[in-house]
């Protein structure tokens, strides 16, 4: 791995550190924490596609 590839994995680490504890103690619920969870996961699916095709 190449700096290219370690310094955005550092801040996005970074970041999921700072956003973790906040969305944790939003999602007290397990049927509200899994609603959250599946709508994260199919955006970040959707952003995956879209990069795969333009790049």
């Amino acid at each position: 791995m190449n700096w290219e590839q370690i310094i955005p994995a550092i801040s996005l680490i970074a970041v999921l550190i700072l956003v973790l504890p906040a969305f944790l103690r939003s999602n007290y619920k397990l049927k509200q924490f899994l609603t959250n969870l599946s709508i994260w996961a199919i955006i970040v699916i959707v952003v995956m596609i879209v990069l795969y095709f333009v790049i």
